[in-house]
């Protein structure tokens, strides 16, 4: 093996215990927790689905602090395999025994990927795999490993479809910041709109920005990029996901970003139950993910915001995504840009 082969598997390694020991602090699963859009709507699928559950064989992927584990315990699950592979699993024993539920979940430290099950098969695999923009450090490809080793034919997938959605926004937080420079000589007398450009150049980067986007600055009802229907999709198309996008404005305005955020259902007898990260639902951890575009175009009533998305893993970290856009505004020249998450970014947030 080549030193340079040898280079990227450690780096490989490296950046995996990276991922799993962000997950050893207490500071995400409090946030995580205390997200009751996202914690509800789980707990709130899982005892819905108590008729597919109870009595059954539960896997879940990604288990963390167990909650979602015992969620299936109190809709009846017969037993719980408790999947995590960071040391936050020794806290998930705990909390456990201390809720007495240790006689019908036993939680497991490893990858799905390394583990063994005592089982043949599960009824019901349960994972809150979603990251930022869906699939940013998600673990969706451990949870489809698991599906296509354990689970039964005609099993519950809990959540059972993901979709993206697109909309072009006007953030006038960044136009501010922008404006910013051009205020500096009216208030000391000295002109420092040069710093314009350059203050341009540091917001409206290729950086995926993860921001909490209002509903004022949304600009178009959104369009559906992608549907991943859980029962079926491949970690070959996970790896490369393209969707196209029309939208139309609603009013005069200047669209300087792009912003995506998702969705995952859970199946119901009347509907799905959604889980929505969108800026017109009650706010999540998950934010929206906002894309700069280099160049602002004023935009009328019913103009046309039409394109393409690729999102596909990084070459330096296939747990990290980058976005490629190509979008046209109106009559304008279309836009090309790549986007990525910067390393560091979740570590940062905690």
């Amino acid at each position: 093996m080549s030193h340079l082969l040898k280079k990227r598997k450690l780096d490989k390694n490296v950046q995996e215990n990276l991922y799993f020991d962000s997950y050893s602090d207490v500071t995400i699963h409090e946030e995580m927790i205390a997200d009751h859009v996202r914690t509800n709507t789980y707990r709130t699928a899982i005892l819905r689905s108590s008729d597919s559950i109870r009595g059954r064989v539960v896997l879940d992927v990604g288990a963390g602090t167990g909650v979602l584990s015992m969620f299936c315990v109190q809709a009846g699950a017969k037993k719980v395999y408790a999947v995590e592979a960071c040391s936050i699993a020794e806290q998930a024993v705990k909390i456990v025994k201390q809720n007495q539920m240790d006689d019908r979940i036993e939680v497991i430290r490893g990858t799905v990927e390394t583990i063994d099950l005592p089982v043949e098969g599960v009824d019901v695999i349960v994972s809150e795999w979603m990251g930022y923009a869906l699939l940013h450090e998600s673990m969706l490809n451990s949870v489809l490993y698991a599906r296509d080793k354990w689970l039964k034919p005609g099993g519950l997938m809990l959540p059972s479809k993901a979709e993206l959605y697109i909309s072009p926004i006007n953030d006038l937080v960044v136009e501010d910041r922008l404006n910013f420079w051009c205020t500096v000589k009216d208030q000391y007398g000295i002109d420092m709109s040069p710093m314009s450009e350059f203050a341009k150049k540091c917001i409206m980067n290729n950086d995926i920005a993860i921001n909490l986007v209002t509903v004022e600055d949304v600009l178009s009802h959104p369009s559906r990029l992608a549907e991943l229907d859980l029962h079926t999709v491949t970690p070959e198309q996970v790896a490369s996901v393209r969707g196209t996008f029309s939208c139309e404005c609603f009013g005069s305005a200047a669209v300087n970003a792009l912003c995506i955020w998702f969705t995952v259902s859970f199946p119901g007898d009347d509907k799905p139950l959604v889980l929505s990260t969108s800026p017109f639902k009650p706010e999540t951890h998950w934010k929206q993910a906002v894309l700069y575009l280099d160049s602002p175009r004023d935009v009328m009533q019913d103009t046309k915001v039409v394109g393409e998305i690729h999102m596909y893993p990084s070459e330096e970290s296939a747990r990290h995504i980058c976005i490629h856009v190509e979008c046209a505004i109106g009559e304008h020249k279309k836009q090309s840009k790549t986007f990525s998450i910067p390393d560091g970014y979740s570590e940062a947030q905690q």
